[in-house]
């Protein structure tokens, strides 16, 4: 008998140039949603951060050479969070997203690369 993979809950945020095109969020939503692995939109909220707030979620970069662009960036425009939920969702969301390195995104299908 085959192990089962223990339900886990991940957080997915949909940035804010994304929002920008309500086709993307929609593909990506659907995508979600007709996943095969038993991954679930638990909650989903829109959220517009105030610099404090980006500051503190991403406190523990703030020493890398991205951050003040990051903190910037997600202040720039509201964002969605969503908790999803399931089977293996943290590595299932990972495969999804692809690489967060630029130069190492390869893996055609993973949001990155398909949505910009």
């Amino acid at each position: 008998m085959a192990a089962r993979k223990a339900s886990e809950i991940t957080l997915a945020l949909l940035k804010p140039d994304l929002l920008a095109n309500p086709e993307f969020v929609k593909s990506i939503i659907n995508e979600i949603r007709n996943n095969r692995k038993g991954i679930r939109i638990l909650q989903r909220k829109r959220v517009f951060w105030t610099q404090d707030q980006a500051r503190s979620f991403y406190a523990e970069h703030s020493e890398r050479f991205f951050y003040g662009r990051l903190v910037s960036y997600m202040t720039s425009g509201p964002f969605e969070a969503m908790a999803l939920g399931g089977p293996g969702a943290i590595s299932w969301w990972r495969q999804e997203m692809g690489s967060t390195h630029p130069q190492s995104i390869m893996f055609k299908g993973a949001l990155r690369v398909d949505r910009y």
